[in-house]
């Protein structure tokens, strides 16, 4: 008889208290907060992973490159102010401006449903080829696959991104530092009503599109300024709310933010009052959050403010270091209270 190991371990989520996991529609918020702390960084484990980012950052040689990965399953495919291939040429490429990187290059991977018209799958990829031009990256390798009628929802996206690291610049949630100034480049929530209203046929006084859009350029305009850019995070998935918290808990510092100070279109906060939703939580694709130094702050409200994708940028707080890996909201009527990661997603399919 052979001899056979068993590698069979125990899950590290308790089957118990989650029972369903990869089964649940969507997903987000504390739940795939869990299934990415408590399984996948573990069972991956790199000092790499460890640094909780957008991209992981490579050094080859001299060289440092910014390396990246995003899944698209926005549900319609094409909404206002933007359409899945947008999406994810723009998503990706956010995901390297926040390592503070220059996109070089992505791949596309489409996994397309039997029966798709063609005429969409080629709307998506002129989609894709425009952004790409705009944001400055070529499509440079991909992948095609078919599912089975009924199984892909028209179209999947999964893009994998390269950008190069061209300043000595660390930045990360480990780079934080307390007394650093948070900004915030703009309105929030557009993004995640925009694909709700397009969703469930829903009709406003106005037509509230998404701010789906490359940051490459603003960020790009903070460095080569030398302001001392600590952290970046764009706001897409879980909104600016999920995204402070992951930085507090990763840099082990208290985020506190001023809700007063958070620019929300009025249109958007009355179809989050409608919907019963928190703008907070709302994701954006064109918003981005950065930590900076303290004695930076005003300048780099200048240079965002000069970009038109930074017009409306705003400081909404500061790191403290107490209360470590806390988000702390001052609310309009001036009660502080606990920022928590929401039990779900608000909003599913969003991106």
């Amino acid at each position: 008889m052979t001899d056979t190991l068993d590698f069979t371990l125990a899950c590290p989520i308790p089957i118990s208290q989650y029972p369903h996991v990869l089964l649940a529609h969507g997903g987000g918020g504390k739940l795939m907060h869990t299934l990415i702390e408590k399984m996948l960084v573990p069972a991956f484990s790199s000092p790499l992973l460890e640094t909780r980012h957008d991209s992981a950052v490579l050094r080859l040689g001299d060289a440092r490159l910014a390396f990246t990965t995003d899944s698209f399953v926005v549900r319609p495919l094409f909404f206002p102010g933007g359409d899945i291939g947008a999406l994810a040429v723009n998503g990706t490429v956010n995901d390297l401006a926040m390592a503070g990187a220059r996109p070089l290059a992505l791949s596309l991977a489409l996994i397309i449903e039997e029966g798709l018209p063609m005429d969409t799958l080629w709307r998506v990829v002129q989609s894709v080829q425009a952004a790409a031009q705009a944001a400055g990256v070529q499509i440079v390798t991909g992948d095609t696959k078919v599912v089975d009628r009924g199984k892909g929802d028209g179209v999947f996206i999964n893009t994998a991104g390269i950008g190069l690291v061209e300043h000595g610049l660390e930045i990360s949630p480990a780079s934080v530092r307390a007394g650093d100034a948070v900004l915030l480049s703009g309105d929030i929530g557009r993004h995640g009503i925009a694909i709700m209203a397009q969703r469930e046929g829903l009709a406003f006084e106005s037509e509230i599109a998404s701010d789906c859009a490359p940051l490459v350029e603003p960020v790009r305009l903070l460095i080569e300024a030398g302001v001392s850019v600590r952290c970046l995070r764009d706001l897409t998935r879980g909104g600016l709310g999920s995204a402070l918290i992951e930085i507090a808990e990763a840099a082990k510092l208290h985020v506190h933010i001023d809700e007063r100070a958070v620019p929300v279109r009025e249109d958007v906060r009355g179809a989050c009052e409608i919907l019963g939703l928190d703008p907070l939580f709302v994701a954006n694709e064109g918003r981005f959050a950065a930590f900076v130094a303290p004695e930076d702050a005003d300048r780099a409200l200048e240079i965002l403010r000069a970009h038109p994708l930074g017009e409306d940028a705003v400081r909404i707080g500061e790191v403290r270091d107490d209360r470590a890996g806390l988000v702390t909201l001052r609310s309009a009527i001036g009660a502080d209270r606990v920022v928590d990661m929401l039990s779900g997603e608000q909003l599913p399919r969003i991106c």
